[in-house]
């Protein structure tokens, strides 16, 4: 009875195992082992391509004006997504519009113009071509490539500051910039009608005065005899990575001007990592409010052959690796014809970084300048002097007959540097120390306060603080009314007032916004 008992015991516990499913469970019958069979593993999933990020190509390009359109040259492909590459014709010979599509570049291809030089002087029937580009347009370009407006036709680049334009290069949509990246193609000319000196072609006696564009493979001539002529508008814009040298001496910056004239409307400019000049003005006459220039690897602002410039609210940061001068003035080849280079600034911040420790303020050819309310910074502290003025134009006394301002001018003038003054080529270091200290409320002996915005640890400080915002500035614009009043030294006064905030880029040199289009090296994807 015991045995039969357990066997009934061992027998129903077999079927109550057997109803467990024969996937589960198998019993090889009477006398056999039980074996249990784990589930199937699922099969590894097959991973799916890593989506690319961001921005996705657009279909194809949009319809322009121009008879010759805009060219599908397929897709380029970066760090922020796919874009659709647009290559632009290499003449607008008629108004035509860049506008901003998602997923869309304009493609720059050798020397771009728009219009079709329309000569030294305008003439009856002709017809001006404008080029206008929508806010948030990003335009690319390699090597030699370069957008050039020819005279009597105009570029409408204007931006936001919540969507800037900009001009870069093809590495850079590729993501395979870095921070001494440079002259990876030509950049951005104008050519006016506006007057100029030390001339290429004509004769100046017969006003008739023209020059070469330098750097430019075709022969872009500029100068004219209209100093109010207008090229057009540009604002609220990023140049980057421009500068490409064509030969020794010979080279495209960020930002060229040629014989631009004072219908010419610049505001909210900033220039990246030129190989050449941040920007440089030919002749004519400028006005320019709110330029930043960063990182140029020779000067940040060079002005030359006789241009009547004017900038009000001017920060310049050089690169730590590769930067010549701030500032490098010059007249002519005989540096007597008129007009005379005359250079105005107000309200600007310099940080002066040079690798080679050359000077921060270099004018010559018997130029004129004027400085007011402004710091200069030897950051590194191994310049070669904050103001080298040389010549006669520390002495010189103003004289209409040969367009003469008389001697440099400045004005609140603070100089934190381990040398100040420094002369040459007829002037001494002492008479450029003596025409600084005839200006009112110069300061050469300061000690800033410059700041980075709140929580960034890297790059130079630019913002103003309590020194510069403390100093009291001299007002002194009775030369000119293009120039506004504030109540401090320096470019940017505060965080709350700074003015780089949203539309510029950052970089291991200077980070000059927290809600800006991030850094130089990458491209704003909204």
């Amino acid at each position: 009875m015991k045995n039969l008992h357990r066997s009934l015991i061992i027998g129903c516990s077999a079927l109550a195992l057997a109803g467990c499913g024969a996937d589960e469970i198998v019993s090889p019958g009477t006398g056999g082992n039980v074996t249990i069979n784990n589930p199937t593993p699922a099969p590894t999933p097959t991973p799916s391509p890593t989506p690319t990020p961001g921005v996705v190509a657009a279909d194809n390009c949009p319809q322009i004006a121009n008879p010759i359109g805009l060219s599908n040259i397929g897709t380029i492909t970066g760090p922020t997504g796919s874009y659709r590459r647009c290559l632009m014709p290499s003449t607008f010979t008629v108004s035509s519009t860049l506008p901003r599509i998602e997923g869309v570049l304009y493609e720059i291809n050798g020397q771009t113009d728009v219009g079709i030089d329309q000569g030294f002087a305008a003439a009856p029937g002709q017809a001006s071509v404008t080029l206008s580009i929508e806010p948030g347009v990003i335009v690319f370009a390699a090597g030699n490539d370069f957008l050039n407006v020819t005279r009597g036709n105009q570029i409408s680049a204007n931006g936001t500051s919540s969507q800037p334009i900009i001009f870069t290069s093809r590495n850079n949509i590729e993501g395979t910039t870095g921070e001494d990246s440079s002259g990876q193609w030509g950049g951005v000319i104008l050519s006016g009608r506006a007057p100029v000196t030390d001339c290429f072609l004509g004769s100046e006696a017969a006003n008739t005065c023209q020059r070469r564009v330098e750097g430019a493979t075709n022969q872009i001539l500029y100068g004219g005899n209209d100093p109010a002529d207008s090229s057009g508008s540009m604002s609220f814009v990023q140049i980057r990575f421009s500068g490409f040298a064509l030969a020794n001496g010979d080279e495209l910056q960020s930002l060229t001007t040629g014989g631009v004239g004072s219908g010419t409307s610049f505001s909210n400019i900033m220039t990246y990592n030129s190989s050449d000049d941040g920007a440089e003005f030919f002749g004519g006459v400028v006005n320019g409010r709110r330029f930043i220039m960063v990182g140029a690897e020779d000067d940040s602002l060079d002005t030359d052959t006789g241009v009547k410039a004017q900038f009000d609210e001017l920060l310049v940061v050089q690169r730590a690796t590769a930067s010549d001068t701030v500032i490098e003035q010059d007249s002519d080849g005989n540096e007597e014809s008129a007009p005379r280079t005359n250079t105005r600034i107000n309200n600007a911040t310099f940080v002066v970084n040079s690798a080679n420790g050359d000077r921060a303020i270099r004018i010559r050819g018997s130029s004129d300048f004027a400085l007011y309310n402004s710091l200069i910074w030897d950051r590194a502290g191994n310049n070669g002097g904050c103001l080298n003025v040389q010549g006669v134009s520390p002495t010189r006394a103003a004289d209409a007959t040969i367009d003469e301002a008389g001697p440099t001018v400045f004005n609140s003038v603070a100089l934190d540097c381990v040398t100040n003054f420094r002369g040459g080529s007829g002037s001494t270091a002492a008479q450029v120390e003596a025409n600084f200290n005839a200006g009112a409320g110069n300061d050469a002996s300061f000690t800033n306060t410059l700041q980075r915005l709140p929580g960034v640890t890297t790059g130079a400080p630019f913002i103003n603080g309590a020194n510069e915002n403390g100093y009291t500035p001299i007002f002194a614009f009775a030369s000119s009314s293009f120039f506004s009043a504030r109540g401090y030294i320096g470019a940017i006064p505060s965080v709350a007032g700074n003015w780089a905030e949203g539309w510029t880029c950052n970089s291991a040199t200077v980070v000059l916004g927290t809600s800006n289009t991030g850094s130089c090296d990458t491209l704003p994807t909204s």
